[in-house]
């Protein structure tokens, strides 16, 4: 197929959405596609070539996962630091496709950039697929936004039903979704790379650096250090866990907004920074438990990250931990929002260290059942059903 996957976030972007997003192009193009990315420019791009297509971005037809990348003018979004906004482009993605028709074409955001993807494609007759991949209408309640909640959802729920199918990560989302009238949600999960994020990752040499002694637990944060992913409430988690453990330590692995602050109060705790590849995957392993507090999250990539890297993850009861977690045999879940029930569940197994070791390879077994292999599958498998549809009728050819 010719397809093109429409996104304003994706590498060199660090978060999950790019970072799946990326693991499902690459995936496409190693079964043989032809695939185009069409994402704003990002300042590390600037050095990339010309404004059309990425000079280090060109299809390979061996089909080893390379792709072409079109890149559009983009700006920050507002009070976000680090995320951009694709412009309007509508009359460029016009001409583009109406030269270079794709079978179909996948919008995976809804900002700016995608809005002008779904008017092009419904002009030109294009079948077209879509994702859910991020709250926005959550995280507007963090950056000041929460006046226009109703009507960005309103906004979510018309942009999603103008596509043929919205994928989604979780049955919970399918469910969510179609309780609040998007038609046709499909489950099209993400996995989790066992080969990187892996227990024989974990690192004495690291934990020492951290200042851990022999045998002290290190709990764990990986995420965007910022209001949104409820950062206050793993401070306070792990606080309340050292009853039990008054040698622990906390390392958070990351960036955003609040750590300046966070670090000022906290000089004890140890800030990791953002981290990649096998640096990443050895600080995951290095840890004892995992604290994932966040109530915005469509799936969460880092719970099943920490799964892999074989971790006790204490997390709320949705999202990726409502999918892959089993209550006490491979990790812990607390009431969704519940933030005096997620304090009580870490002070719980902080208490029982011994319970540690079966939980934590009960994860480790839980990740090696979530392959990528078979998400891209599930994910094009999507995408062909879409393209063999005529846009005006949803009759297969």
């Amino acid at each position: 197929m010719k397809i093109v996957l429409v996104t304003e976030t994706f590498p060199p972007e660090v978060n999950g959405v790019a970072m799946t997003l990326k693991r499902l192009v690459e995936g496409v193009a190693r079964l043989g596609d032809d695939i185009t990315v069409v994402r704003p420019r990002q300042p590390a791009d600037r050095t990339a070539g010309p404004t059309s297509v990425a000079a280090d971005a060109v299809l390979d037809p061996r089909g080893d996962g390379r792709f072409r990348e079109v890149l559009v003018p983009g700006l920050p979004l507002p009070r976000y630091e680090g995320l951009m906004i694709g412009w309007p482009v509508l009359w460029r993605l016009l001409r583009l496709w109406s030269a270079d028709r794709p079978d179909v074409v996948h919008v995976a955001t809804e900002g700016p950039l995608g809005w002008a993807a779904l008017g092009a494609t419904a002009r030109l007759a294009i079948p077209t697929s879509s994702s859910f991949h991020t709250n926005f209408h959550q995280y507007g309640q963090h950056y000041g936004y929460g006046a226009f909640l109703h009507v960005a959802f309103a906004y979510l729920r018309s942009f999603h039903n103008e596509t043929a199918v919205t994928m989604v990560p979780t049955r919970q989302m399918q469910a969510e979704l179609r309780t609040e009238g998007f038609w046709d949600p499909e489950v099209v999960s993400r996995g989790v790379d066992t080969a990187l994020f892996s227990p024989a990752r974990r690192s004495e040499d690291l934990r020492r650096s951290w200042g851990a002694a022999p045998g002290a637990p290190v709990f764990l944060y990986v995420g965007r250090i910022a209001k949104e992913k409820n950062i206050e409430l793993a401070v306070q988690g792990f606080l309340a866990a050292r009853v039990h453990h008054a040698d622990a330590r906390f390392v958070l692995v990351g960036d955003g907004p609040e750590r300046e602050a966070l670090q000022a109060r906290y000089p004890e705790f140890h800030f990791a920074g953002m981290q990649r590849g096998e640096a990443l995957a050895a600080h995951y392993a290095s840890g004892d438990v995992f604290l994932f507090p966040s109530v915005t999250e469509t799936f969460g990539n880092v719970v099943t990250e920490a799964l892999a890297s074989g971790l006790v993850v204490v997390t709320y009861d949705y999202a990726a931990g409502r999918e892959h977690i089993r209550h006490g045999a491979n990790g812990i879940l607390a009431p969704f929002d519940d933030p005096a029930a997620y304090r009580a569940a870490v002070v719980d197994i902080a208490a029982r260290p011994a319970d540690w070791p079966a939980i934590r390879a009960g994860a480790r077994a839980t990740a090696l059942g979530v392959t990528w292999d078979a998400i891209i599958a599930r994910f094009r498998a999507t995408l062909a059903a879409v393209a063999s549809l005529h846009r005006g009728n949803g009759e297969c050819v």
